[in-house]
Parts: C-alpha cells; structure tokens; sequence
C-alpha cells in the first residue's frame, strides 16, 4: 500500500475532485429535483455501485481492453449516452403530462420510486466509459509497484467513490431542499423537473461526443 504521505495526498486530491461539480453532481441534483429526495439519495448510491463496477473492471485489467478498443469504447458511450437521453425525455414528457392533469383536475402520475432510482443510477454510471478512463488515469499514480497493484487499485478506487458518493448524497439533501421550497408553486415544480430533465439530456449528448483518451 502507498505510505502515510502518498495515502494522504490521494484522500486530498480524492476529496477535491469528489466536491468538484461534473456530471455525476449534477445528474443526481438533476434527479432530486425531478423525483425529491429518496430518489436523489437513492441515485447516489447507484452511481456509487456503478463507480465500483468501474473499479473492479480496472483492477482486473478489464477497462483497459475496452480503451484501448475505439470500437468498444464507442459502443459503450453511445449506449450510455442514449440511455441518458432517454431518461430526460422521459423525464420532461412526465413533467408535462402531469402538468396538464393538475389544470384538468386529474391526478399525477407517481414517482419512479428509490428502487427504480436507483438502479437508473448503477446502469448510468456502468455505462460511463469517461469514469474507467478518470480511474485508470488517477489511481495508478497512487500505487505502490512493489506491492499488490490490483488489490491497491480496488482499495484506493471504494475510497474515491465513497467519497464521491457521498458527495453526491450532500448535494441531493440540498437539491430536496430547493425542491421542497417549490413545493407549493406548481408551475415552477414543472419547471425545475424540465429543467431536469434537459440536464439529463445535456449529459447524454456530452456523453455522446466524449472522445477516447489516447
């Protein structure tokens, strides 16, 4: 294992980058203010079990293959990306149907619910080609050659996503909060779950045009 120095420059930097908006914070925010609180924590932790699929594949040598190959590499963005898409067309068409049953006196449709959020989040986050690529190129300047390199790349890597997870969970508590101040305006309800929605379309299309690192 790395020595005290080196464990604790990769607790900062892991720290820093976990705090660091980028597309993990904000499809979790994006999925608390669509869906609240539950869904947004239970988001979290789904993109923190799909970080560590990231992880286990990088310790046994398997994201490297799928870097190294731009097909793979291609197929697994294109796929995430139009899940993504898919998510927040979902999400804007459900924003404005329930919309309009609340002008017509009907009644909202329910939300997906914690379990379905979270398995959203774990698929989400497996199919991020762009996190193998971030744990392949920070976690190996951490390691320690002389020792267990696969085990060390599988310690150092549930640190960064508890980290990263529960940054995600701080920022879901605060997106609740947003949402829950909004909670007796309607109209702008709907437009925070919109907005969401395009975010998770935002993600998707930038997802899509991520390039392969060399």
């Amino acid at each position: 294992m790395p020595d005290v120095s080196q464990l604790a420059l990769y607790l900062a930097a892991a720290f820093l980058l976990a705090i660091t908006p980028g597309p993990g914070i904000f499809y979790v925010a994006a999925r608390t203010l669509a869906g609240g609180r539950a869904e947004g924590v239970a988001s979290s932790l789904g993109t923190g079990l799909g970080g560590m699929v990231h992880v286990l594949a990088g310790s046994l040598g398997v994201s490297a293959l799928v870097l190294a190959s731009a097909e793979l590499f291609t197929v697994l963005k294109l796929v995430g990306a139009a899940y993504l898409v898919w998510l927040g067309v979902r999400t804007v068409q459900a924003a404005r149907r329930d919309a309009a049953n609340v002008l017509a006196g009907g009644a909202v449709e329910p939300p997906i619910g914690p379990r379905r959020a979270f398995r959203e989040g774990v698929i989400v986050e497996a199919l991020n080609p762009k996190t193998a690529a971030f744990f392949l190129a920070f976690i190996p300047q951490f390691v320690d050659m002389a020792g267990s390199v696969a085990l060390q790349f599988m310690v150092l890597g549930f640190i960064s996503v508890l980290l990263n997870t529960l940054a995600d969970v701080v920022v879901a508590f605060a997106a609740s909060g947003i949402r829950d101040g909004a909670a007796a305006r309607p109209a702008l309800i709907k437009r925070l779950r919109e907005a969401s929605g395009g975010a998770m379309i935002a993600l998707g299309i930038g997802l899509a045009l991520a390039k392969r690192p060399a």
